[in-house]
């Protein structure tokens, strides 16, 4: 049903309007009510609007529900570091190959744009749009080193989102306290290649750094989603299950 596509709250607002002459109106006042829309409504659907919907409702579960692959084990995203965020970031550090000829040298996912989890089992398209059901595309963007590490800064206050490539230690309140990115410390004057999606590139969720690029090529015809996807289908015809796991990318610091 449509209503269940609609979770959370609407705020219905009534406006009444008096007439004036000239077929001229005015606002009067103005008032407001939360309703809730929930399953409640699909109690009693209105068979008329059914009937109208089901051919699209049909199109639509035949797509959704395509299994495009096994999950080994449930993957979820959450901070300073999780197997979901994890998972994503590394997907978009490797497809930096369709802007450059390797791999980025960072991904960067915000836990925030991953809005659901990965169960085990049957991973289905329904699935991969729930996990990512944005509109963001894959942008590679290059940093001078002293400004990668403002990135840092800036991820250790958030208080950690998904990485890929780096190692970062941050303290409980959002302090960076150590960092390195393939393993090595960070070169003020090296190029570093970050693979991000163009939210965090222009500088949303706080990631002002991204926004000193010295260079940024975006991906326009596809999404993350997309790019996610592709890659649960080509680990599926390789006989692969998909799978993640904590590697201490982000870790907090003992007080």
């Amino acid at each position: 049903m449509i209503v269940k596509l609609l979770k959370g709250v609407l705020l219905a607002g009534i406006l009444l309007l008096s007439s004036c002459r000239q077929s001229s109106f005015h606002l009067e006042r103005v008032e407001g009510q939360l309703i809730t829309i929930d399953s409640v409504f699909d109690q009693a659907p209105d068979q008329r609007y059914v009937n109208v919907l089901k051919p699209y409702k049909t199109t639509v579960d035949s797509v959704m529900n395509r299994v495009i692959g096994i999950c080994e084990v449930t993957l979820k995203a959450d901070r300073p570091e999780s197997t979901l965020s994890n998972l994503v970031a590394d997907v978009m550090r490797d497809a930096a190959t369709r802007v450059q000829e390797k791999p980025a040298d960072m991904g960067l996912v915000n836990v925030g744009g991953i809005r659901n989890i990965l169960t085990a089992g049957e991973i289905t398209c329904g699935n991969v749009y729930e996990v990512l059901p944005f509109e963001n595309i894959l942008c590679v963007v290059s940093l001078k080193g002293s400004d990668l590490k403002q990135l840092f800064e800036e991820i250790a206050k958030s208080n950690g989102e998904g990485v890929s490539g780096v190692q970062l230690q941050i303290t409980a309140d959002g302090k960076l306290e150590s960092a390195t990115i393939n393993n090595r410390p960070v070169d003020d004057e090296k190029i570093y290649t970050i693979a991000t999606i163009d939210y965090l590139a222009d500088g949303n969720d706080n990631m002002m750094a991204l926004q000193k690029a010295q260079e940024r090529k975006c991906i326009e015809n596809g999404t993350i989603r997309d790019i996610f996807m592709d890659y649960v289908e080509q680990q599926t015809k390789a006989g692969k299950k998909i799978t993640a796991r904590m590697e201490g990318r982000i870790t907090v610091k003992p007080k």
